[in-house]
């Protein structure tokens, strides 16, 4: 019984890792997953990190190969596109429900997202303000008080949090979250909608800024 909670323990821990360091960017796109030289990095067997592989593929964010390996998921423009839906019509309902069921504490938190990704912003640091910016969308999911939102968006949450995170141009992003807080803070429900639609659009400007910023690297390297 104990082997078995240890090795879920760790095929979790392994999972963990690998989720964030493809979230933040560590792993790109299409980079190969080889449990063998996984387990010597992490310090652990294969069998966990078959486990974690398997976990990130029921997620979205790997590929599963033959033979023992598998890729950090290249997400393709139709993926993307789908993603956009899908986050369209979900958000819309999340920030109303936020405005109509904000409570003092859900505000502290979001409050609390917010003065992160502003100081992770102001310090250059890209992966605390990336987190923290979608740290701020899952605490607007919670303060929205729907269990199946909350559920739907559960099943996302990994994908959304890489998409959340395909933007170069954190203090822009952090203001955007500030006029969303403000308009959650007042109740703006006949607001919010159009302010949550002007933020996705935003951010989709943002993505494609982001891989133009990314291929212009890959040719100079």
């Amino acid at each position: 019984m104990t082997s078995t909670t240890d090795g879920t323990k760790e095929s979790s821990r392994v999972a963990e890792w690998l989720r964030n360091q493809i979230i933040d960017g560590e792993r790109a796109p299409g980079s190969k997953l080889v449990e063998r030289d996984l387990a010597a990095e992490f310090g652990v067997s294969r069998v966990p990190v078959r486990e974690a592989l398997k976990a990130l593929d029921a997620e979205g964010l790997v590929t599963l190969r033959p033979h023992t390996w598998a890729v950090v998921r290249e997400f393709s423009a139709e993926d993307l596109a789908e993603l956009d839906e899908v986050r369209s019509a979900l958000e819309v309902l999340t920030f109303r429900l936020a405005c109509q069921r904000r409570t003092p504490a859900g505000l502290a938190r979001l409050r609390a997202a917010l003065e992160a990704e502003l100081a992770g912003a102001r310090a250059g640091d890209r992966v605390a303000s990336r987190r923290a910016a979608a740290d701020f969308h899952e605490i607007v999911t919670d303060i929205a008080g729907n269990r199946l939102l909350s559920e739907l968006s559960q099943t996302m949450r990994s994908r959304l949090r890489w998409l959340l995170g395909q933007h170069d141009d954190l203090l822009h992003v952090t203001e955007e979250h500030q006029v969303l807080y403000d308009a959650i803070a007042a109740g703006e429900i006949e607001r919010i909608e159009a302010l949550v639609l002007a933020h996705i659009e935003s951010s989709h400007r943002q993505r494609l800024e982001h891989e133009r910023a990314q291929a212009q690297q890959g040719i100079r390297g």
